[in-house]
């Protein structure tokens, strides 16, 4: 093995690194670097944190193409915690019909690309969960299997990619490559928390019929106000089917830097972006009132990505 691959910082290793996952974009070579900032403010006075997730255990597995993939399950207090059942209580809900009973809040962060210790290169995912439940899924083989298998579906729904089953749990190595940066809301909970399973919802336009007068005339009375492109975004729900729990946004912002810059109210049923500089402007209302106060976001600066997970209201 070449040894300058052992090396990230090397040229030849980021050579490497800058061909692997292209489409997310970014400085690789700066995940989990620098001291972590206590605060940030992402939309007006909304305070967040900033932080980098402890390491917990690695799990090495491939996908259809048998490319090497590894998740790296950590932890934080930041992320809410799941509720603490024992194995006959989860083999009950296993059994039912409604496997929505049990969810274990986690954040799923974005592909990074690494080198593993072989000097080859490989697609990293940083899976972030409370440090309760890491204890559990470390000392329960049910919540261990139960826990892998929600997580393999979450990242094969969110990234469009299809990953094997046969995973192997690294008994020397607590991660791979550098953990991510987080960011979340310091406010009420649910805190940044992935999807396990999302549906893609209708475009704006397709949605028009729900609220075609009020959709008209916003875009017609802020089109020479703004004078700003509308980012690239996409909603999904959650559950897939029926009557959702959460909308999640994806927002992309490739011109934006810092979560500093970015202004966002979230309403009932509406949600406004706007940027420093007047780089974008993003206002759309949603198919669901949510619960505002609980909704939560978070920028990856490396992927230019705003994440909003909005719970929805309940079903009267």
């Amino acid at each position: 093995m070449d040894s300058s691959l052992t090396n990230l910082d090397s040229p030849e290793a980021q050579a490497i690194l800058g061909k692997l996952l292209l489409e997310s974009g970014g400085d690789h070579s700066q995940y989990g670097r620098g001291e972590p900032t206590e605060k940030e403010f992402l939309s007006g006075g909304v305070p967040c944190t900033k932080f980098v997730p402890l390491p917990g255990f690695c799990v090495k597995l491939k996908t259809s193409r048998n490319e090497k993939v590894f998740m790296n399950i950590c932890q934080s207090e930041n992320v809410p915690p799941a509720k603490d059942l024992t194995d006959d209580e989860l083999l009950e809900i296993l059994k039912g019909d409604d496997l929505t009973k049990f969810r274990v809040p986690m954040s799923i962060g974005e592909p990074h690309a690494e080198i593993d210790k072989a000097g080859v290169g490989c697609t990293v995912y940083d899976v972030v969960v409370h440090p309760a439940f890491l204890q559990k899924i470390q000392s329960s083989e049910l919540f261990r299997t139960f826990f892998l298998t929600i997580t393999s579906e979450g990242i094969e729904e969110k990234f469009k990619t299809e990953l094997k089953r046969d995973w192997i749990i690294l008994k020397n190595r607590k991660c791979v490559g550098y953990l991510q940066e987080q960011i979340v809301r310091l406010k009420s909970k649910p805190l940044i928390v992935d999807m396990d399973e999302g549906y893609q919802l209708p475009s704006q336009e397709e949605t028009a019929w729900k609220r075609p007068g009020l959709i008209q005339e916003v875009q017609a009375a802020e089109m020479e106000k703004k004078r700003a492109p509308e980012p690239k975004f996409s909603i999904v729900q959650e559950p897939a089917e029926g009557y959702p729990e959460y909308l999640v946004a994806e927002i992309h912002l490739p011109l934006v830097k810092t979560a500093q810059t970015l202004t966002l109210d979230v309403g009932e049923d509406r949600i406004l972006l706007e940027t420093r500089s007047n780089v974008y402007h993003l206002d759309i209302y949603l198919p669901y009132n949510i619960v505002q106060e609980d909704a939560g976001a978070q920028f990856d600066r490396c992927t230019k990505i705003l994440t909003l997970t909005m719970p929805v209201q309940p079903n009267r």
